[in-house]
C-alpha cells in the first residue's frame, strides 16, 4: 500500500487528526462500507482536497483509523507497557475491566469490528493483524521478562502464550458486548490468566 502523506505543520496534523477521528467514530458505528468519504468530510470540517492531500484513497485511511484504534486501545490499558510482574499482569486485566465497566459498557473492541467486516480483504486484513500483533507484542516481552527472571518456566513459549491470552480476551470482549454483560470478559480474563500461571516454575 502506498505511503501515507505526513503532516509537516501544526496545522496540517491538526487537519489529518481530525480526519482520522471523524474517519474512526463512523467507522466504529457504521462500518467501512457504511462510511463514505462525504460523511468524513462533513464531520472533520476538512476540505476534500486536504482529504486527498493525506489519504490518497479510502484503504489509506482505513489503515490509519486502525492506527488510531490500536492508539486508543492501548491508552486505556498503560500497564501492558511495564508488565514486569505477574501482578502487572492482573493490573493490565483489571484496566480491560474497568473500561468496561463505565456507562454505556460493555462496548465493542474496534479492532474487532474491522476484523470482522474486511479479513477477506487482501489489503485491509493483514493490517489489522499488525495492529493485534502489536498488541500482542507487548505481552510477549511481559512474558519473556518473566521468563528472564526464573518467574516464567524456560520452556515457555512468550509469543505462542500471549497469542492465547489476545484469543481469550477478544472473545471475551465479542460476547461482552453482544450480552450486555460484562461477566464473559470477566470469565475470559480469569481464564487467560490462570493459562499463564500454569507455567510458572
Amino acid at each position: 500500500m502506498e505511503a501515507q502523506a505526513v503532516a509537516t505543520t501544526p496545522r496540517g496534523k491538526r487537519t489529518r487528526d481530525a480526519i482520522v477521528d471523524a474517519a474512526a467514530q463512523l467507522m466504529y458505528f457504521d462500518g467501512v462500507a457504511g462510511t463514505s468519504v462525504d460523511k468524513v468530510l462533513a464531520k472533520s470540517g476538512a476540505g476534500k482536497s486536504q482529504m486527498y492531500h493525506y489519504f490518497k484513497n479510502k484503504e489509506q485511511l482505513v489503515a490509519a483509523v486502525i492506527d488510531r484504534y490500536l492508539e486508543q486501545i492501548l491508552g486505556n490499558q498503560p500497564a501492558i507497557f511495564e508488565l514486569r510482574s505477574w501482578t502487572d499482569f492482573e493490573t493490565w486485566t483489571e484496566q480491560i475491566l474497568d473500561i468496561h465497566r463505565r456507562a454505556g459498557g460493555p462496548i465493542a473492541c474496534p479492532l474487532g469490528n474491522l476484523a470482522g467486516e474486511v479479513g477477506d480483504n487482501p489489503k485491509l486484513a493483514p493490517l489489522v493483524d499488525q495492529a493485534y500483533r502489536k498488541w500482542e507484542s507487548y505481552l510477549e516481552q511481559g512474558l519473556t521478562a518473566l521468563r528472564d527472571k526464573g518467574e516464567l518456566a524456560p520452556g515457555a513459549d512468550p509469543a505462542r502464550l500471549a497469542q492465547a491470552a489476545m484469543t481469550s480476551v477478544q472473545g471475551g470482549l465479542l460476547l461482552a458486548h453482544i450480552r450486555h454483560d460484562i461477566t464473559p470478559l470477566e470469565d475470559a480474563l480469569r481464564i487467560a490468566l490462570t493459562h499463564l500461571h500454569s507455567f510458572r516454575p
